[in-house]
């Protein structure tokens, strides 16, 4: 086996040993990185051993940069590694630190290796976790143009609310413009309840009691849109695919799954 197929194996195939390992360790290597990213906002720490969180930086900047060359050098097709997911997270990762010897205050923008932990639903086939994400994602899609409409409704509703708040209250009460009155019904809304601007009056305060009852129910409606087309996503998942692997793409015409071998019932 010459040498780029074996790193091939290693890095990009997680069904064996070896690519098990391989990513075990860059995730390990990822945790401790954002360790340090967040330690080293930690005053007392970053005054004492600022030298440290500085080569620690640079060690997992490096050790990174040489994952993306290797990933980069065994791809079977480095434009479509570079422009998958995983491809685009593993260049952005990197580039802050190099960024930051040209631009102060770059490296901020390293919280971004975060989203390299999300290769451990490869590593451990988390099937029925990634099965459940792609029914979300159908109940979103379905979900769009109701939830699309609900939105231009509320902004609808709070621009109506907020602009008879501040002919209500008046610039001497806080609702200084239309846009913060707008501001406030959508804190109001929300049931956020900043307290910065609160109404005087007893119509303002009767229209703000209605908007925070309205607030409720803002809430609830798409929470029952997007339920509502997860129960259709599940229902209509629910007979595709192996029950043990959770494969929908498997071939389910003979006694026995083409994936796992189990008995179809």
């Amino acid at each position: 086996m010459s040498l780029k197929n074996r790193l091939y194996q290693i890095i990009f195939e997680h069904n064996t040993r070896s690519g098990k390992n391989f990513d075990i360790i860059l995730i390990l290597l990822v945790v401790l990185s954002m360790l340090a990213i967040m330690l080293e906002t930690v005053e007392g720490l970053w005054n004492n051993y600022y030298q440290l969180f500085y080569y620690f930086e640079w060690f997992f900047t490096i050790a990174f940069t040489i994952e993306f060359v290797l990933r980069l050098y065994c791809a079977r097709s480095k434009k479509g590694y570079i422009l998958s997911f995983y491809g685009l997270v593993d260049i952005i990762s990197v580039l802050p630190t190099y960024l930051s010897v040209f631009i102060p205050g770059a490296q901020a923008f390293l919280i971004i290796r975060a989203m390299r932990l999300m290769r451990l639903f490869r590593i451990f086939k988390l099937t029925n976790y990634t099965n459940a994400g792609s029914q979300l994602k159908e109940a979103m899609t379905a979900s769009k143009p109701k939830i699309i409409v609900f939105v231009f409704f509320v902004i609808t509703f709070v621009t109506i609310v907020g602009t008879a708040m501040f002919y209500i209250e008046g610039r001497e009460n806080g609702f200084t413009s239309i846009p913060k009155s707008i501001y406030w019904a959508v804190v109001t809304m929300t049931t956020v309840g900043y307290g910065d601007i609160a109404p005087i009056t007893p119509l303002g305060q009767l229209l703000s009691a209605i908007l925070m009852i309205t607030g409720y129910g803002v809430i609830a409606v798409p929470t029952g849109i997007i339920s509502t087309e997860m129960a259709k996503a599940e229902k209509s998942n629910s007979h595709k695919g192996c029950s043990l692997c959770q494969d929908p793409n498997v071939e389910m015409q003979g006694r026995f799954c083409s994936s796992c071998g189990k008995a179809i019932a």
